[in-house]
């Protein structure tokens, strides 16, 4: 972890130029597939999104500006592990249909009929699912969005905060986010093509811990104590 100012200025600059283009691209998927703006559950996801976005990326540019550039970096890395550049590059296309259904779904045809407090309900998981992300980085500086050893930075077994209880729990906090994407959204069929994303997550969960343990001091031994990879009790 480093504290350089310099670092953490270029970073945050990085971020809000970044949000802006996603937010833009998010809200263009969504809206297009709904053909319309008249869509106040996905004013609000947007707006959600835009402030756990800047809000997080400010926050890690003051406490580790160092893993906030790390996040920042492209999501295909020359010293990323080959088989998760091929999951990259298959969640991408995922990721975007599954938007355009729930636009599709929600704002355009109306297939679904979601009743209000489980939209709510999906505010909820969403924040739960938030809250677990900021746990994880708040103990863990090496949590890179792709999969590689982090030999510069001197990269170890973290075994405190929510990894005292889940081996991922990055992993953890998106299921909040996919599960309560669709429910805020208004999608039945959303939150049915959520099946297919966290199938997905699951199999990179598994595959990654093949590379830890191989590759990452300690970490055999952290995974034989800490039994659970997602859900506690449960997987």
């Amino acid at each position: 972890m480093t504290n350089d100012p310099n670092l953490g200025a270029v970073a945050t600059k990085q971020l809000v130029s970044r949000t802006v283009f996603y937010l833009v691209f998010l809200g263009i998927l969504l809206f297009g597939a709904a053909g319309t703006l008249a869509w106040p559950a996905g004013w609000i996801y947007l707006a959600l999104t835009g402030i756990v976005s800047v809000g997080g990326g400010l926050w890690l540019g003051r406490h580790d500006p160092a893993l906030l550039a790390e996040r920042l970096k492209p999501m295909i890395q020359r010293e990323q592990k080959p088989w998760d550049k091929l999951f990259m590059t298959i969640l991408l296309p995922l990721w975007v249909g599954w938007l355009v259904l729930m636009g599709l779904d929600a704002g355009r045809f109306h297939w679904s009929q979601v009743p209000l407090i489980v939209q709510i309900a999906g505010v909820g998981l969403i924040g739960i699912g938030c809250y677990l992300i900021y746990l994880t980085f708040k103990a863990n500086s090496y949590a890179a969005p792709v999969v590689k050893i982090q030999k510069e930075r001197g990269h170890r077994v973290v075994t405190t905060g929510p990894y005292a209880y889940v081996r991922h729990p990055m992993y953890a906090g998106a299921l909040g986010l996919v599960l309560g994407a669709p429910l805020l959204l208004g999608s039945w069929w959303g939150l049915a093509g959520a099946a297919l994303l966290i199938l997905v997550m699951a199999m990179r969960a598994v595959l990654e811990e093949r590379a830890l343990k191989a590759e990452l001091d300690g970490y055999a031994d952290y995974a034989q104590r800490v039994r659970y990879r997602l859900v506690p009790y449960l997987w």
